[in-house]
């Protein structure tokens, strides 16, 4: 085999090992390539999607988002409490007695994501603290907060406010259609600005950027609150979708399948390397996996197990390489 078709192989191994499981889920149940099961697929991960695309941006720099699943629940909790049923029982906001409309609540949800992600983002550019500690603690704090804002499930929401997460544009899911929209953004974001390319520069060695000019502090935070804002839009959508949230329950370990995503994706834990269109497929290949293996009947603990081994040979995957290029 020639040297250049050995390095397309190379380039194209994910999505070579997506194409190979589609192909195995359809001979293993007839249902798996249906239209109605390729719609709940694409529904099901396009959440957790749209949070994969919040943390490569993350650990493009060498950093991570360990708050996004909490913190979408926080804000799914406070934004769906405002688009309650004002005669609903167990209100969070037993004052409020009109409901906002929803597309206010998703504006009021993107606003606290990116305050969360200015926080976060200021603690770690300015402290030198690890990403990791920063957002874990964020993670028990926003996870704390939904408890804190409600101790009962959210429901009775205004059909305003679930359109966006049940809502449908002609026979697509408008879930699907703000994750496409989603990944076209963060692709021209890390392509086509400035922004973008000083994430690069930053994972590549954030020292050698700051010399070049870069304002690596700024960036850092710009980084957190792209986070934040995703995380605050897929908290809207969760509950939007399931039609009530749960502020102990909902978004649990989203964001472990985000960063599963990324990492499968290609995304390097040693910065400076990441493609959206790897993130995309990373979240596809373990939305087979999770859907296909349902489908089969597989319990649920072999599944992650399955999605375990996949995450660490990716990342092993990813260490040779950067060893090869040392």
């Amino acid at each position: 085999m020639s040297a250049t078709a050995k390095k397309r192989i190379s380039d194209n191994i994910i999505w070579i090992v997506l194409v190979a499981l589609i192909i195995i889920m359809s001979i293993g149940n007839k249902n798996f390539m249906t239209i109605s099961n390729i719609k709940t697929l694409l529904t099901g991960e396009s959440i957790k999607g749209i949070l994969a695309c919040a943390v490569c941006f993350c650990i493009l720099t060498k950093g991570i988002e360990l708050t996004l699943g909490a913190s979408a629940a926080m804000i799914g909790c406070i934004t769906a409490a405002l688009c309650q049923s004002v005669d609903a029982s167990n209100k969070a906001l037993s004052g409020l007695t009109t409901q906002l409309p929803g597309i206010v609540a998703l504006l009021i949800g993107l606003v606290i994501g990116a305050v969360i992600g200015v926080l976060q983002g200021a603690i770690i550019a300015f402290t030198g603290m690890p990403a990791f500690i920063a957002t874990l603690g964020g993670q028990l704090i926003c996870r704390a907060g939904a408890k804190i804002f409600t101790k009962y499930p959210v429901s009775n929401l205004s059909d305003s406010y679930r359109f966006f997460g049940s809502g449908s544009v002609g026979p697509i899911p408008v879930i699907v259609v703000i994750f496409i929209v989603v990944v076209i953004l963060a692709w021209f974001i890390l392509n086509h600005t400035r922004f973008g390319k000083s994430l690069y520069a930053i994972g590549g060695n954030a020292q050698a950027a700051r010399v070049a000019g870069i304002n690596v502090e700024k960036n850092l935070i710009l980084t957190y609150v792209w986070a934040g804002v995703l995380a605050g839009l897929a908290g809207v959508l969760l509950a939007g979708r399931a039609g009530s949230v749960d502020p102990s329950s909902s978004g649990l370990n989203y964001e472990l399948d985000a960063i599963a995503a990324a990492t499968v994706g290609g995304t390097s834990h040693s910065g400076g390397i990441c493609k959206i269109s790897g993130v995309v497929c990373g979240i596809l290949i373990l939305g087979v996996i999770n859907n296909g293996l349902v489908l089969l009947g597989v319990d649920d603990n072999w599944t992650n197990i399955i999605k375990g081994l996949i995450i660490i040979g990716s990342v092993t995957l990813d260490m040779r390489k950067n060893a090869k290029r040392g």
